[in-house]
């Protein structure tokens, strides 16, 4: 094998190692005047195992991954470190479940407007990739 069907081979390979993930059905909640947090959801569908393990906004100061459950009639929420995306599984972030959280708000989020997102993946070797989103924001 030549020295360029070896790095064309080991590109391939380094490319289809890692997850691509298929966000579907995004879109932020509009959100008072005044009101400083904001919640955004999609559905997450990742060809190999992986974890979404930070979101970033420049609509926001910060953005968390929560979970929202509830236990012996008590709705309780929490932040998550990371969201596991297992090979192939919808991952659905909605309302009631699994979402994010937009802290430190720039200004409030208004019907028709799109926000962007910047999503972290790490895969199961510990590799990390960026996909950004474009979400409308509706009022519900």
């Amino acid at each position: 094998m030549n020295r360029f069907a070896i790095a064309v081979t080991l590109a391939f390979f380094s490319i289809a190692a890692h997850a691509e993930v298929e966000i579907s059905d995004a879109w932020a909640r509009a959100t008072a005047p005044g009101q400083e947090v904001g919640a955004a959801y999609m559905n997450l569908k990742s060809t190999k195992t992986a974890k979404l393990v930070e979101v970033k906004s420049q609509a926001a100061g910060s953005v968390e991954i929560h979970e929202m459950s509830m236990k012996n009639g008590v709705m309780k929420m929490r932040m998550l470190e990371a969201l596991e995306l297992p090979a192939g599984k919808l991952v659905k972030l909605a309302p009631g479940g699994f979402h994010l959280m937009l802290f430190d708000l720039k200004k409030p989020l208004a019907a028709g407007e799109n926000i962007e997102l910047s999503l972290t993946l790490k895969d199961n070797r510990g590799k990390l990739t960026t996909q950004k989103v474009s979400l409308p924001v509706k009022a519900d």
